[in-house]
């Protein structure tokens, strides 16, 4: 398991944890405290790196499936394809059984988004190499909505979107199913893509649903395309408001009813109606 402290990784430690899977996870510090965390939870937790080839190979050894992903926003997109050879290199050395591969969803539509290229590429060099593999594709996280979680609790919500525009989005919690549904019977799913949403919510109904959650009027503002500085995120927003995800959702729900599939209402009562 690479990544298991963070947010995608972390989905997938807690469903496999909940099929009472042993899991074994790859952390840059065990004397950190979200990796103390996991090891009293019962993960074995191993010390490596995305870059470095033998820590990931020693943490890949034996396994019966590994779960990875990639990241560009520590060192920028470029640094995902680095990340990737070390990663593929490794479960070569291993020889892992299966690869399970978190890219994104989107990443084949020539996007111009540069981390969704910079994973296109990655998974063109998982498809040529030697290692059985399922690549994942999720839609935005639910999360992401609460990047501006202060502004949220104070009434607004701010997107780069018209108000009935709908986005294609994903609780980690399903990402986590999913995944683990793919370790747990990797032959059903061996040299596919599968992309993945849970909801499609408009704009609109994300602030009614954060409202009522909340517990008070959130109403939706959208950010005009010009006033996004990064490069990158400038490119997502003008993809998500032009092209958009593509995922065939009730097809893919309709296969896989056993994730449960969680509405942005049901995610949106779990993160912020508790604490309001």
């Amino acid at each position: 398991m690479l990544g298991a402290t963070g947010g995608q990784g972390g989905a997938v430690v807690d469903a496999l944890l909940a099929r009472e899977v042993p899991v074994r996870g790859l952390v840059r510090d065990p004397a950190s405290s979200s990796a103390r965390r996991l090891a009293a939870r019962g993960v074995e937790v191993v010390p490596g790196s995305l870059t470095d080839r033998d820590s990931l190979a020693a943490a890949m050894r034996g396994a019966s499936g590994v779960f990875a992903l990639t990241t560009p926003f520590e060192r920028g997109p470029g640094t995902e394809v680095e990340q990737s050879r070390a990663i593929l290199g490794a479960a070569h050395d291993a020889e892992a059984p299966h690869l399970v591969f978190s890219s994104v969803a989107g990443a084949m539509q020539d996007s111009g988004v540069p981390h969704f290229e910079s994973k296109a590429v990655v998974e063109r060099e998982i498809e040529a190499g030697d290692v059985p593999f399922t690549v994942l594709g999720p839609t935005s996280f639910f999360d992401n909505a609460l990047g501006g979680e202060d502004q949220v609790r104070d009434g607004v919500l701010e997107l780069p979107l018209p108000a009935d525009r709908p986005l294609q989005q994903l609780a980690r919690a399903d990402l986590g199913r999913f995944a683990a549904a793919v370790l747990a019977a990797p032959e059903s799913f061996t040299g596919q893509r599968v992309e993945l949403a849970s909801d499609e919510p408009s704009a609109a109904r994300m602030a009614s649903a954060l409202g009522s959650a909340l517990g008070r009027s959130v109403r939706h503002e959208e950010v005009p395309l010009g006033s996004v500085a990064s490069r990158d995120m400038h490119a997502m927003w003008t993809f998500l408001r032009e092209q958009g995800y593509r995922v065939d959702s009730p097809a893919l729900h309709s296969r896989h009813p056993e994730v449960g599939w969680t509405t942005f209402g049901q995610w949106a009562d779990q993160a912020v109606g508790a604490s309001s």
